[in-house]
């Protein structure tokens, strides 16, 4: 797999992260649209696709998650109605994909991660390098999961991504959110970061704060600071943080453009 890229489709650009359990599906259709035609003009692109739970996720745990670890079944059950809700979000993504023809598959964390205070010890990765192989595509997404500590916890499609990437080296990571990339001013955004590599991401860091709605999986910083990590690992690796709202801005990241902000060592 020469050409390997992970892809993930923010919360906020494919909900309205203001209003509770809204998709945008509009949105949606064109994003699946833009994947579709990228992989008929390039057949040697191998593609992980992940999703944000937006609205979904973020406003059931908001709502429903436990205070501390001490769960009885009430706190059980709020752990299934965040699943809910972000299965639902999955389903959505789903249906758009396979309505543009796009062969693919949902691989659900909860279903496949073994996971110790929140860091993933385990994940059975053959069927979805399987579906790669095939020229399926495969789909993560944001998702409660099985703790061994903490009993449940919450991954991102970021930290679903920092584990994925140890084991099947991506050459690039493509996070298409809302805005035009890593802003030093959020939320003044007058100052749009072009590169930020380890060693000045200091310089930038206090400007990266917060996150536009709901998110109880961590703002801009947090994303940017586990991309990092990645990057400090594997020299040959970027990652690009861009708009996905900006038309066949997706598509052409997936033929190689670099847009918005570029992480590298």
């Amino acid at each position: 797999m020469t050409k390997l890229a992970f892809l993930k489709f923010g919360g906020s650009l494919i909900t309205d992260k203001t209003r509770p359990y809204t998709p945008r599906l509009d949105k949606l259709a064109e994003l699946a649209a833009q994947i579709a035609a990228a992989r008929r003009l390039d057949p040697d692109l191998y593609l992980v696709l992940g999703h944000g739970s937006g609205s979904f996720g973020h406003a059931a745990a908001s709502q429903n998650w436990p205070a501390n670890n001490k769960w009885d079944a009430e706190d059980w059950r709020g752990f299934a109605k965040v699943w809910y809700r972000a299965s639902a979000l999955n389903r959505l993504v789903m249906d758009a994909l396979h309505n543009a023809d796009v062969p693919a598959i949902s691989f659900p964390p909860s279903a496949t991660n073994q996971v110790k205070n929140r860091v993933i010890e385990d994940w059975y990765l053959t069927p979805l390098q399987n579906a790669l192989k095939a020229g399926i595509l495969p789909v993560i997404y944001g998702d409660v999961v099985f703790d061994a500590t903490l009993n449940g916890t919450i991954l991102s499609t970021e930290d679903l991504f920092l584990s994925l990437a140890r084991q099947l080296h991506p050459q690039r990571i493509l996070l298409a959110g809302l805005e035009e990339g890593v802003w030093a001013d959020f939320p003044a955004r007058t100052k749009l970061v072009n590169v930020i590599t380890p060693e000045n991401f200091g310089s930038f860091a206090g400007g990266m704060v917060g996150a536009a709605g709901m998110d109880v999986t961590g703002g801009m910083r947090d994303k940017v600071e586990q991309m990092l990590r990645l990057v400090e690992q594997d020299p040959g690796l970027e990652v690009i943080v861009f708009s996905g709202e900006k038309t066949e801005n997706v598509h052409r990241a997936l033929l190689g453009e670099s847009l918005g902000t570029r992480l590298h060592r």
